[in-house]
């Protein structure tokens, strides 16, 4: 195998606005673009592949996933809900499952924010080696909550900022991409609310601080105004969820240039399946749909930083269908479509700080791409229709 040419395609690059007629080279070796233009240089014996018709975008990048857990509960998954509790070779196996299913879908890379065993770490890395066929992964080990604080069974509980600093220092030289944090209590987990605020700004701070001087990135699940706003105060890069945003809290995410990854697939597959989760879960669910959508539709209105991430792994949210399904919720909620597909590929690699090889089709960037059928910039829905996708220049079957 040498070198690939696609020819006759309508392309989103990433970077312009609309769908270009536009041709790409790509090297079937190191799996990344060669050229990408209307007046590509090709040679006589390189593989010709007529996309007449076709609509060309970056792969997907979904900046928040649980891999290690199982949305259906088949042999795993939130022990809230079912009972089950976190073994090693039980967890591989589902962030394994995990990724095919994300790569068969059209997703490219992933951050996953809150794993078991350093899995997504190790993951990563036979990813990054070649070793194994999946997306690239910016993972970030256990997340870091207050004694008693939101996701313990996915996490490590600290007290204080030198307990949060030296347990990302730890985290860091395991191999971890990025540092996740409890703000704020959350609806999956009983006895506590969404506005609950728990780690404090210096707690977060001190983790955040070693973060960016590895040149990793941090973020905070927050979901309660206060603990939005502590959140970026301390500095981190992103804000997971942002479910109750006032008019100071979207103010500040623009003037400090942190993200908000909305996630507003979450409570909504919970919200489908009232009869078979706890009520607890189900009371909060319902209870934030609604300030949820007006938060991330006010927030993109103001031109706030989105990056797309479902938090796929909690209940019934799957690594299938449903990443493409946040982009509709997400155009729902009040983003252009545009803005959904730029939350998903140029937005969500500068967040991850992949901008340099994915996101965006470009030469020397990884040959991460999905082949649709009709143009996403008049429907939304057809990223989640059928598609072709390519990782690394190579076509996933």
């Amino acid at each position: 195998m040498g070198k690939t040419y696609f020819k006759n395609a309508h392309v989103f690059t990433g970077v312009n606005e609309s769908f270009e007629a536009l041709d790409f080279l790509v090297d079937d070796q190191a799996g990344t673009f060669v050229e990408v233009g209307s007046d590509v240089t090709v040679a006589e014996d390189v593989e010709v592949v007529d996309l007449a018709g076709k609509y060309v975008m970056p792969g997907m990048i979904n900046a928040h996933t649980h891999i290690i857990l199982d949305p259906l509960f088949k042999i795993g998954g939130l022990s809230s809900v079912n009972g089950n509790q976190s073994e090693p070779v039980v967890d591989t196996y589902i962030a394994v499952d995990n990724l095919k299913k994300l790569l068969k879908n059209g997703v490219t890379y992933i951050r996953d924010v809150g794993s078991t065993y350093d899995i997504d770490l190790k993951l990563g890395k036979l990813e990054r080696e070649g070793k194994i066929v999946a997306p690239g992964i910016i993972g970030s080990g256990a997340a870091l909550m207050m004694t008693g604080g939101h996701g313990a069974e996915l996490g490590r509980e600290v007290d204080g900022p030198d307990e949060t600093r030296k347990a990302a220092r730890e985290l860091l030289k395991k191999g971890a991409r990025n540092i996740k944090m409890m703000a704020t209590g959350g609806v999956s987990i009983d006895g506590e609310q969404p506005t609950d605020v728990q780690l404090s700004v210096e707690e977060m701070k001190a983790a955040v601080d070693e973060a960016h001087h590895k040149g990793r990135t941090a973020c905070a699940h927050a979901q309660g105004t206060q603990g939005i706003k502590n959140a970026i105060i301390a500095g981190v890069d992103s804000i997971e969820h942002a479910i109750y945003l006032d008019d100071e809290a979207i103010e500040m995410l623009k003037e400090h240039g942190t993200f908000v990854v909305p996630t507003l697939v979450a409570p909504w597959a919970i919200n489908q399946h009232t009869d078979l989760l706890p009520e607890f879960m189900v009371k909060k669910s319902l209870e934030v749909q609604e300030a949820h959508f007006k938060s991330i539709g006010c927030a993109a209105k103001a031109g706030v930083k989105i990056a797309m991430g479902t938090d796929a792994g909690t209940p019934f949210n799957d690594f299938e269908g449903l990443n493409a399904f946040e982009l509709e919720l997400m155009v729902q909620a009040g983003l252009t479509p545009l803005q959904a597909l730029q939350a998903t590929t140029v937005n969500a690699a500068e967040l991850l700080k992949i901008a340099s090889e994915a996101g965006t089709i470009a030469a020397d960037k990884l040959a991460d791409f999905l082949i649709l059928e009709r143009n996403p910039l008049e429907d939304i829905k057809a990223v989640g229709e059928e598609k072709i996708v390519y990782k690394k220049g190579k076509q996933v079957l």
